[in-house]
C-alpha cells in the first residue's frame, strides 16, 4: 500500500493518477470500494485502486458509529496495491468542539498507522511530491 497526504487542494490525486496511471474507475472518492466494486471494475495484474479524500470516509464512519481503524486495515490487507489518499487535518489550532477533537486524533492514529505499514509514503505541496518514506 502507498500513502499521499498532503493540505486541502494540494494537487494529491491528480498526481497519483499521472504516477500510477489510474482508470478513473479505479478511483473511490471518500469511500472504500466493497469486493462487489471491486469484482464490477475487474482489476488486472498491475491496476491500481485508488482511496481519496480519506479523511471524509473516517469522519462519515465515525458518525455512523463505525469502526474505521478495523476496516481501512482489513481493506489494505485484502488490496496490498491501493493508493490512499489523505488530507492532512492535524496540523492547526485544536478545536472547540468535542467530536472534532476525536475525529482529529483517530484521523491522525489511522493515518500513522498506515504510514508504519506502507511500502511508500509521500506529501504532497503544490502539487510537487516529497518523498517521506
Amino acid at each position: 500500500m502507498k500513502l499521499v497526504i498532503g493540505g486541502y487542494a494540494q494537487g494529491k490525486l491528480e498526481y497519483v493518477k499521472k504516477k500510477y496511471n489510474v482508470k478513473e474507475e479505479f478511483i473511490f472518492d471518500c469511500a472504500l470500494p466493497t469486493k462487489e466494486e471491486i469484482e464490477k471494475i475487474n482489476p488486472e495484474e498491475g491496476d491500481v485502486l485508488v482511496v481519496s479524500s480519506l479523511h471524509k470516509w473516517i469522519r462519515k464512519r465515525i458518525k455512523e458509529g463505525g469502526r474505521p481503524e478495523e476496516e481501512i486495515a482489513s481493506f489494505v490487507k485484502k488490496n496490498p496495491n491501493a493508493v490512499i489518499i489523505s488530507d492532512e487535518i492535524g496540523n492547526g489550532i485544536v478545536p472547540m468542539d468535542p467530536f472534532e477533537r476525536v475525529y482529529r486524533e483517530r484521523t491522525g492514529r489511522i493515518l500513522c498507522d498506515l504510514a508504519a505499514n506502507a511500502e511508500e509514503v509521500e506529501r504532497v505541496t503544490c502539487g510537487i511530491p516529497q518523498k517521506i518514506k
